[in-house]
């Protein structure tokens, strides 16, 4: 959900904080890192008062994307709406 949000412009935490909601800060903060970390999402500070920091999607990041989309259209199609329709 963090890709997909991000594949549409760069954001704050808190603009996708509110973007992702219920989604609590310290979950947020956590994959964020790693997403950061496994080079799908860049983290940018900026010099401003106060300092800001911004999250981009990478050139691997954004090439993910329409994977997702992809699977998400698989799931939509193929699998039940909630567990236990069905045998």
């Amino acid at each position: 959900m963090i890709l997909g949000t991000l594949s549409s412009s760069a954001g704050s935490f808190s603009e996708l904080r509110r973007g992702l909601a219920p989604i609590t800060d310290s979950v947020l903060s956590d994959r964020l890192n790693e997403l950061v970390e496994a080079g799908l999402v860049s983290r940018c500070v900026s010099d401003g008062r106060p300092p800001g920091v911004r999250y981009a999607l990478t050139d691997a990041g954004a090439a993910i994307v329409p994977v997702l989309d992809q699977l998400a259209r698989w799931a939509t199609d193929h699998l039940p709406p909630t567990p236990g329709d069905g045998c």
